[in-house]
């Protein structure tokens, strides 16, 4: 039985209070698990009256937090600190299971498995995999502590939505525990083909813990069809359409997993809302002055990573400089790269890497008055990136491997006067919905030149026509119509035919 959020919360660093306005269940009937649970500790909390929490930003917990906060829910994940128990608690109307993880653990199983394996892995492998057994025994108990939590929590027969893919061997976890949930997965980074998932050493489990779900979701048709390769080719599945019938240990067909392609979006009232904001607008214009009022401002909005391609960007915008087509008096180039696993030495060395290909550009062709590249090595609120937004002429997003990437469609849905132009990846998700970008190969330097190229001289007319259908495309599918669109397939009927 939980204990009312009313108590205190015990660490191994004091107590503190947890402000709420009803004690939590003991049972849910919808809950969600993700690696984090959606809040963040605040360290004000005692000067500003607070709990000591602040929920996180993103677009996960946008869609689902009001979810949460309506229905007999709750969501499972880490609280953020390792080495320290925190009970379950309420928090602005939202129910939550803390999991305990010790210091560890996150070095085993999240800075190890996640991502020093299954991230490179399933981007394409741009920088090496490492395989390590003790990395895979620790996501194996750490994927069972967070089962274990919603097999005490989920009401009979109750609906879990699991995310991503620290957690893939969650849902067989708790389909062979409770057989009564309806179980779903999405996977928000991508899933590779079957030549290279084949690297992994413990595939058949990887794919036999994901078949526990009745619904599997992925970015991408290609990311499903990937999946689906893979559980014919490692397990043998029987795999009819995008349907696999799983089969349990005597045989007999259990239950019918589907996987589909759902695209994540964004909030778009939140972005629309910060546009449309005067003194957002007026730090716009301010931004621009600060750079000394360029012609031309393009932007980059990255995590410092590999998969982003930050590295292309800046050798195309060089070689435009060095060939003069760009002149460091017209154009300028900001980049906000987000520190990012600063613990883990490939992300290390990618940071040096950046920041001296940065200082080479810049000390070959600023001027006294102009600077060709602007590098923030910073987070920034969502209020000053949409200032960034509405600063910037072009928008540049050449990931060489992306899931989805909420840059691109947080940039156009800020555009609300039809204006700017998105030069974007063929490798992101986001490349599926928005057809009207600048779609470039980013290993192909000579493209990604020459697209930056077409948006800076874009005429108004052609721009305008290109982000008004990008925009209707977002506007048209938000991250409620997301969520809403998984919820609702994951709860249909599903057939089966043995024939």
């Amino acid at each position: 039985m939980q204990e009312p959020a009313s108590e205190k919360l015990t660490t191994d660093q004091g107590t503190r209070s947890s402000r709420t306005k009803k004690p939590t269940a003991s049972k849910f009937e919808f809950m969600v698990v993700s690696n984090r649970l959606p809040v963040d500790r605040c360290s004000d909390a005692d000067d500003d009256g607070g709990d000591g929490w602040r929920r996180s930003p993103g677009g996960l917990v946008t869609a689902l937090a009001p979810m949460m906060t309506k229905s007999d829910g709750a969501w499972v994940g880490w609280h953020g600190a390792p080495d320290e128990t925190v009970r379950p608690f309420s928090h602005e109307g939202m129910d939550l299971v803390p999991v305990q993880l010790s210091s560890h653990e996150v070095e085993l199983y999240y800075e190890g498995f996640s991502n020093a394996t299954i991230w490179p892995l399933y981007h394409d492998v741009i920088a090496p995999p490492e395989f390590h057994r003790t990395w895979w025994d620790s996501y194996r108990t750490v994927n069972k502590k967070f089962a274990d939590a919603v097999i005490r929590h989920a009401a009979d027969g109750a609906t879990v939505w699991v995310q991503d893919y620290q957690l893939q061997l969650v849902p067989r976890l708790l389909r062979e525990a409770r057989p009564d949930l309806k179980i779903g997965f999405f996977n928000h980074i991508p899933f590779p083909p079957p030549e290279i998932f084949a690297q992994l050493p413990w595939r058949r489990e990887i794919i036999d813990g994901l078949l526990g779900a009745d619904l599997l979701g992925f970015q991408r048709p290609s990311d499903a069809g990937n999946f689906m390769r893979s559980a014919r080719r490692f397990l043998g599945a029987s795999v009819k359409q995008q349907q696999v019938h799983v089969k349990g240990p005597d045989g007999e067909v259990t239950h019918i997993a589907r996987a589909q392609a759902f695209p994540i979006s964004i909030d778009v009232d939140q972005i629309r809302e910060l546009a449309s904001n005067p003194e957002i607008i007026e730090r716009a214009k301010q931004i621009r002055k600060d750079l000394g009022d360029p012609k031309t401002i393009l932007l980059g909005v990255d995590r410092l990573d590999y998969t982003k391609g930050i590295g292309h960007r800046l050798k195309a915008f060089e070689e435009l400089l060095a060939d003069g087509q760009i002149k460091v008096e017209d154009a300028t180039l900001i980049q906000v790269a987000s520190p990012s696993r600063e613990r883990v030495e490939q992300y290390r060395l990618l940071r040096e890497e950046i920041e001296g290909t940065v200082g080479h550009i810049n000390g070959t062709y600023d001027t006294i008055q102009n600077t060709a590249v602007r590098y923030l090595h910073h987070s920034y609120p969502v209020e000053e990136m949409v200032a960034l937004y509405l600063a910037a002429d072009v928008m540049l997003v050449t990931a060489l491997r992306d899931g989805m990437n909420l840059v691109a469609k947080e940039y156009v849905t800020a555009r609300s006067e039809d204006d700017g132009a998105l030069v974007l990846s063929e490798f992101a998700g986001a490349a599926d919905q928005l057809k009207q970008a600048f779609l470039i190969n980013p290993h192909d330097i000579d493209g990604l030149k020459s697209a930056i190229l077409r948006a800076v001289n874009l005429p108004p007319k052609e721009a305008r026509r290109r982000m008004k259908l990008m925009r209707k495309q977002i506007l048209d599918h938000d991250v409620d119509y997301w969520s809403a669109a998984f919820l609702a397939a994951l709860e249909e009927k599903v057939v089966r035919d043995d024939s």
